[in-house]
């Protein structure tokens, strides 16, 4: 399944908008890059192994995604 781009919320409350989807250039693992929006322009770009943005985690016994998907930008 592809990675939608868009707006994701992150378990922990904060947003994020993803932009696309990277290629390490030496092992070519699939990154997400993704800006966090609440910080400064200068420090928001982020990146994450594909597998481990689009995992379920475990919080107080509960099952859910790391980043759930919220919508268009």
């Amino acid at each position: 399944m592809k990675l939608k781009l868009g707006k994701y919320e992150h378990y922990k409350g904060n947003q994020y908008e993803v932009i696309g989807v990277a290629y390490h250039s030496e092992t070519l693992e699939k990154l997400v890059v993704y800006k966090a929006l609440y910080q400064s322009e200068e420090e928001n770009l982020w990146v994450r192994p594909l597998k481990m943005f689009e995992e379920n985690i475990i919080v107080d016994k509960k099952e859910m995604p790391r980043f759930k998907f919220i919508g268009i930008s």
